[in-house]
């Protein structure tokens, strides 16, 4: 059965959020399994193309219980803590549906964590067991971990799960404030912090990004691992639409244009790296009817939508808020602004001073969000979160501003700022316009520590195929970047890298880059000296 629309394109922004903030939501993350499942039962509800395996409503309704079983058979109760690190396939959202189904949590933990940050992940979370795919098993040996171990995805893992019996899952009683996830942050600064999302957190997300635009998306793509939330609203998502959720093993900037026609993709998240590969006759060979994009260049965004024909949104999320902000349809004036949009459904922001001030619009300050759905907490650590939660209000670290429509511009994280020469550079800005270059794929700014100044600028540039990083394109940067940016903005420090790392959800991790680092000179090319350190 199609779902009825819960909103229309025909209504206005304001009009769907009403509607939206209006609408009940299920009582849990399995009461909306349930009632997809008993809508279209023999719609697929998931294909992993990598896998070459799929599923319809009621088998993921069928396995999610058989999941619930076994690992109730195991002693997992409600409450109890699981870390689940598992590759994109079809055990890992499986999983997740299960713990919710008996009222437990799920610790997702990135499969491309050393044995120390597992560790650190168990041991902070207090998991009782750990579900870890035969691929990456090998992690067990580099240590000792205090939790029982299953491995999944051998012949014996399959067994298993087919012999637990449906009606062998525990069915307690759930409300919309039982914990489902202890869901760990990229970690930029400091350790990683378990934010605690219920399903409430999970039900809201699904729902604001099913139905804000008022559109039907058959057909939904997650390619970023499932141990960050992306994938996991954007289940919700296609539970909502009553869709099929395309899933792939990895992100890949190469592939993505591709997955996007041979898929038959309605939406998806867009990363800017794809933009940057050579142009394909298949580019705009898609049926995609919105793709949100995050931090894109502002210079970029036309350009994205004339290469590949669909109309592309800037939004705005966190782990700890979901859904924050997006940029309705509608608003084709705002295309190439930079702005990540308006306050999403269930939201309300501000702009605030370093004394808690709301600041007037168009006045840069730290960006405050609160609203039904957003994390309760971290977990185990009171004084974080009462750092980060005040009055409702969550402090999110980034510095916006806020125009006289309510349209949000990022400028910043408070802490990815360089003082150079009591002169604050915004790394945000310097990126965006070194990567608008064309040899240029990706660029990261970091601070190195300077006798004079307090603080140099340091670009690591990864350049785009046929490039090479030199003296003299240096000289090409520089020279573009002085036409474009304040002196004091233009980086000293140039180092060229074949690979760029990154978090997750894709965004660059500069902690990977400055990492076991003693002198963030040596190997880059000072233009000021103009000598290679």
């Amino acid at each position: 059965m199609t779902p009825v629309p819960l909103t229309t394109p025909d209504q206005t922004p304001d009009e769907r959020r009403a509607t939206i903030e209006a609408a009940p939501l299920p009582a849990s993350i399995p009461g909306l399994l349930e009632a997809a499942a008993q809508d279209c039962p023999d719609q697929t509800l998931w294909e992993f193309f990598d896998e070459g395996m799929s599923a319809t409503y009621a088998e993921v309704n069928r396995d999610s219980r058989r999941m619930g079983a076994l690992l109730a058979g195991e002693g997992i109760w409600r409450g109890d803590r699981v870390a689940v690190m598992l590759p994109n396939v079809p055990a890992m959202p499986l999983a997740w549906l299960g713990l919710a189904r008996i009222g437990a949590v799920m610790v997702p933990v990135n499969t491309r964590s050393s044995a120390r940050e597992l560790a650190y992940a168990i041991q902070d979370s207090g998991a009782r067991l750990l579900l870890i795919h035969e691929e990456l098993a090998a992690i067990l040996e580099a240590g000792d971990l205090d939790v029982k171990v299953i491995i999944v995805g051998t012949p014996e893992w399959d067994r298993r799960l087919e012999r637990a019996r449906p009606g062998d899952c525990p069915d307690p009683v759930l409300d919309h404030d039982t914990l489902v996830n202890v869901q760990y942050t990229s970690g930029t600064t400091g350790l990683p912090k378990g934010c605690l999302l219920t399903h409430r957190y999970w039900l809201t997300a699904g729902l604001v990004n099913a139905w804000r635009d008022g559109l039907r998306f058959r057909r939904i793509l997650a390619t970023t691992p499932f141990s960050y939330m992306d994938p996991q609203w954007l289940l919700m998502m296609t539970l909502y639409q009553r869709g099929t959720l395309v899933v792939g093993r990895k992100q890949s900037a190469t592939r993505f244009s591709k997955w996007l026609a041979d898929h038959r993709i309605e939406f998806c998240l867009f990363p800017e790296a794809a933009s940057k590969q050579p142009s394909a006759p298949h580019d705009a060979s898609n049926v995609v009817r919105r793709a949100n994009i995050y931090g894109i260049r502002a210079s970029a965004h036309r350009e994205i939508e004339a290469r590949y024909g669909f109309r592309a949104r800037e939004a705005f999320g966190m782990t700890e808020i979901g859904s924050g902000m997006y940029m309705p349809l509608e608003a084709e004036d705002m295309n190439g602004s930079g702005s990540c949009g308006i306050a999403a459904p269930f939201r309300e922001t501000k702009v605030v001073d370093d004394a808690g001030k709301e600041l007037a619009p168009g006045e840069t300050g730290e960006l405050l969000v609160r609203g039904a759905g957003i994390f309760e907490g971290y977990f185990g650590k009171p004084e974080a979160t009462a750092k980060a939660l005040i009055d409702g209000w969550f402090h999110t670290g980034d510095l916006f501003r806020k125009d006289e429509r309510g349209f949000h511009y990022i400028v910043g994280r408070k802490k990815d700022m360089i003082r150079r020469s009591g002169e604050n550079i915004a790394c945000r800005e310097v990126e965006g316009v070194l990567r608008d270059m064309d040899q240029i794929e990706e660029v990261a700014l970091v601070p190195v520590p300077d006798d004079l100044r307090g603080e140099e600028v340091k670009a690591f540039v990864k350049l785009q195929a046929g490039h090479r990083g030199d003296e003299a394109l240096v000289g090409q940067i520089v020279a573009y970047a002085e036409k474009r940016l304040a002196a004091f903005k233009v980086p000293r420090y140039f180092e060229f890298i074949d690979d760029m790392p990154r978090t997750p959800s894709f965004k660059v991790a500069k902690t990977e880059l400055t990492r076991n680092r003693v002198d963030q000179r040596q190997g880059a090319f000072d233009r000021v000296d103009r000598v290679w350190r």
